[in-house]
């Protein structure tokens, strides 16, 4: 077999010329011109993309910050607002405090006081509602001094006296 294979070497012609390849490689360095010129816009979409990217991410920090900030003073302001409550509070309670005891000895002269009216009340009720009577018997007293006056002056009653006597007698 290896002489049959030498043998059909021997008879073969020559092979043909490669074919020409100029075309071959001016088309394929078309095709990298486009490649590259893909891999460079996609460089450059790439580092706009990047550079984006990094503007975006500068504003987030920068919002992010003034974010922090913002939240900073609003706790400070807060804190503040709730000691300033705190403190109008422990004053309105002490106040309250205040009140409720002033109130209660307010009230404990009230009720004195309404005793005090109420008796003064009763009595009045008790001087109204006797006031004829007593007139009368004052009256009486001083009709009585008034005689007894006149007896110490030396006026003689004694016959009025028995007139009056008699007459009450009788009737």
């Amino acid at each position: 077999m290896l002489s049959q294979v030498s043998l059909h070497d021997a008879n073969k012609v020559a092979p043909p010329p490669p074919p020409e390849t100029a075309a071959a490689f001016s088309k394929k360095s078309e095709e990298s011109n486009g490649v590259i010129a893909m891999i460079d816009l996609m460089i450059k979409d790439l580092t706009k993309e990047m550079t984006e990217a990094k503007t975006t991410e500068s504003d987030a920090q920068a919002d992010y910050e003034q974010a922090m900030k913002d939240a900073a003073e609003k706790r400070a302001t807060d804190t503040k607002a709730l000691a300033d409550k705190t403190k109008a509070k422990a004053e309105t309670g002490a106040s309250l405090e205040a009140n409720t005891d002033e109130k209660k000895a307010t009230t404990k002269t009230l009720m004195a006081t309404l005793e005090h009216i109420q008796s003064l009340h009763a009595e009045c009720d008790w001087l109204l509602q006797y006031f004829e009577v007593r007139k009368e018997a004052r009256a009486g007293e001083i009709e009585s001094l008034k005689t007894a006056k006149s007896v110490l002056s030396g006026a003689d009653f004694s016959l009025l006296e028995t007139g009056r006597r008699s007459l009450r007698g009788h009737a």
